[in-house]
């Protein structure tokens, strides 16, 4: 999908309580800073490491930043498990029967772009087809390496990763 058709795609908009409030433009949706949805999904092999994708040059946020597994805003109309389901098989090639597990949710922000996003855990071995428009490439790390990574580095990844990450290791410390 070119830059032009994906500015014309239309979002719902939401309010504070992310309830659907009206729909706009993806582009007016950004330019203004609007509330709308979104879902990440962070996909785990049975080793315990996180498969990241790095961004194409070509997005419009955030070009070849490191991110989640798979991402993606919600289309008009859509619910966040459908969302899930869809970019799964959109960005990574990956086919799932049922949603994966709603994992915890964060609230819009600044981070996420005005984004209330549900974030996903699900598993999976690969090996992953990726979306050449949307992945540059992607690759297993270990958490620990992602945190050391994150901590050195925090411009290689995209904001709302380092967020979503942030939570990851509190709900680990927490076990």
């Amino acid at each position: 999908m070119s830059h032009a058709q994906r500015a014309d795609e239309i979002f719902d908009v939401v309010d504070e309580r992310d309830e659907v409030i009206g729909q706009r433009t993806r582009g007016e949706v950004h330019r203004l800073g609007l509330r709308h949805r979104a879902v990440h999904i962070l996909v785990f092999n049975r080793r315990g490491e996180l498969f990241l994708q790095k961004r194409s040059l070509q997005k419009d946020t955030f070009p070849g930043a490191w991110d989640s597994s798979t991402s993606g805003h919600l289309d008009q109309g859509e619910d966040y498990d459908a969302g899930a389901v869809r970019e799964l098989w959109e960005e990574i090639g990956l086919k799932v029967a049922e949603p994966p597990a709603r994992w915890f949710r964060i609230d819009a922000c600044l981070e996420t772009g005005q984004e209330f996003v549900w974030v996903y855990r699900c598993e999976s071995e690969g090996p992953f087809n990726l979306h050449p428009h949307e992945i540059e490439a992607g690759d297993w790390f270990a958490p620990e390496a992602i945190t050391n990574w994150m901590a050195e580095r925090p411009g290689d990844f995209a904001k709302a990763l380092l967020l979503i990450w942030e939570r990851v290791m509190e709900e680990a410390r927490r076990k």
